[in-house]
């Protein structure tokens, strides 16, 4: 063992003896933690010329969420909607008052001057043109994931977002978890050894969570602005379930990938401090839920992580079921030589195995196939080269738990309010959005094209591919 994996067990064997003396061993609460948290939040009072004034483009499922989070933060009001369905507008004032402007017009939103941040919750083929509109009109931006529907519109985002120096932060709210916080505490204080693997998965059981959202029965040309949603894509009649369950198409989305896969790779990369990987490769099919939709409802995922500053080489194995009979669940699972890191939505669990340095003989082992004479020899050399050792107590389980009510995506809203107002940065930025974004959107390019995808995490673009960029649409 390197001198460098022995400081880091030490270290954690420090930390966590110092938490079992609080916790008596067991479950360990991040109470303490979080209302550190709610104190500040509820400590600050804000003039009226630091209110924060939002508008929000694409009042959806995320859009209505994200309003009523950012409301939540003190100092926040919301003063403008925009979505090109009239009914989400209608709903809009009937939730959050009269006073909010609504519009059909992104462009409309984005020249009024009281605003100050903008929430981009649209479809994924209007995220990075928006955003960059957006930063172009001098406004922070919250930008819902993925960031980019299509890798190859990263670079022009992260020039933007340097150019004009505006706040950009991505909506996967597990970077900013106090869970996710603890999670990567423990791992770099090595609480698991080397990282070998993870595995990580979001499987669910239901229609709704295959996409299969509500349709109102007004939804018509005249409700719906049709053109302007369908936009850069190819032109096609109207359609409702097109419109209303955009993630189900190819045209609009970017499936099982831009969806969850990126909460996973956030969470992941947050924990590791990683880049991302230098190898993708993705199967799957659409098993079940042949709706009409062109995307798949299950895909597995296969990535290889090179070695850097602040881990190992790893390998990472990533799924998405829509239709699981186990009625559905999510994780991640970092495994390391020494134990496994179980991350779940609003705890972390470390269960410590540590190896013997002993190999041991018999058993399932060639020993047994040796002569009698040969099995006294080698029974002596072994004692010899491995002389007994003093028992150990194995070192137990501990669970660390956000407490009851606890909302990340509340914290995520609050860093970001806060950086607007002090032009502060943040972690989940344009950059880290495509280190996420990026490997999602490419786990399409494998499935659909059928090959690997060379990955370079340092530049977030595919590597060694200098052809012309290919037509992505493409059969189940």
């Amino acid at each position: 063992m390197s001198e460098s994996k022995k400081n880091s067990r030490r270290r954690f064997v420090k930390n966590l003896a110092a938490s079992s003396l609080i916790a008596g061993g067991g479950a360990v609460s991040l109470l303490a933690e979080n209302k550190k948290i709610e104190h500040i939040r509820a400590r600050k009072v804000y003039q009226t010329n630091d209110q924060v004034n939002l508008g929000i483009i694409g009042m959806g499922i995320m859009g209505f969420n994200n309003a009523k989070t950012a409301t939540k933060v003190p100092g926040v009001k919301l003063v403008a909607a925009c979505d090109l369905y009239q009914g989400r507008l209608a709903r809009t004032q009937e939730v959050f008052g009269k006073d909010v402007f609504t519009t059909r017009s992104a462009d409309e939103l984005l020249d009024r001057d009281d605003i100050d941040a903008v929430v981009i919750a649209t479809s994924d083929h209007w995220h990075q043109k928006l955003s960059i509109a957006a930063m172009e009109k001098g406004k922070a931006v919250y930008c819902e994931k993925p960031v980019v529907q299509k890798f190859e519109e990263g670079q022009a985002l992260l020039e933007t977002q340097k150019q004009t120096g505006k706040v950009l932060q991505v909506g996967s709210q597990r970077v900013s978890s106090i869970v996710s916080q603890k999670a990567q505490d423990l791992y770099h204080q090595g609480a698991i050894g080397e990282l070998i693997m993870v595995e990580s998965w979001i499987d669910r059981f239901s229609p709704m969570g295959a996409w299969q959202y509500s349709i109102p029965r007004d939804a018509s040309p005249e409700t719906v602005d049709w053109e302007t949603f369908v936009g850069h894509t190819p032109k096609r009649p109207f359609d409702a379930t097109r419109f209303f369950r955009w993630r189900n198409y190819q045209d609009y989305g970017t499936g099982v990938p831009g969806d969850l896969f990126v909460h996973l790779f956030s969470g992941m990369h947050f924990v590791t401090k990683s880049l991302g990987p230098n190898r993708i490769y993705a199967t799957g099919g659409l098993r079940y839920w042949k709706d009409g939709r062109d995307v798949p409802d299950v895909v597995i995922g296969s990535y290889d992580y090179p070695q850097t500053e602040h881990h190992s080489a790893f390998n990472l194995q990533m799924r998405v079921n829509l239709i699981d009979g186990s009625g559905g669940s999510s994780m991640i699972r970092f495994v390391g030589s020494e134990g496994v890191m179980t991350l779940a939505y609003n705890s972390v669990k470390i269960e410590k195995k540590v190896l013997d340095p002993h190999p041991g003989y018999g058993g399932w082992d060639s020993y047994d196939t040796f002569s009698k004479n040969a099995q006294k020899e080698y029974e002596a050399w072994y004692k010899n080269e491995y002389p007994p050792v003093r028992a150990r107590i194995e070192p137990g389980d501990t669970e660390f738990k956000a407490p009851k009510g606890y909302s990340d995506h509340l914290d995520h809203h609050t860093i970001f309010f806060d950086a607007v107002r002090n032009n502060s940065l943040i972690v989940e930025d344009a950059a880290f959005g495509l280190r996420a974004g990026g490997p999602a959107v490419a786990t399409n390019v494998s499935y659909f094209e059928k090959r690997v995808v060379n990955w370079d995490p340092q530049n977030m673009t595919e590597a060694g591919n200098t052809s012309k960029k290919k037509k992505r649409k493409q059969k189940i």
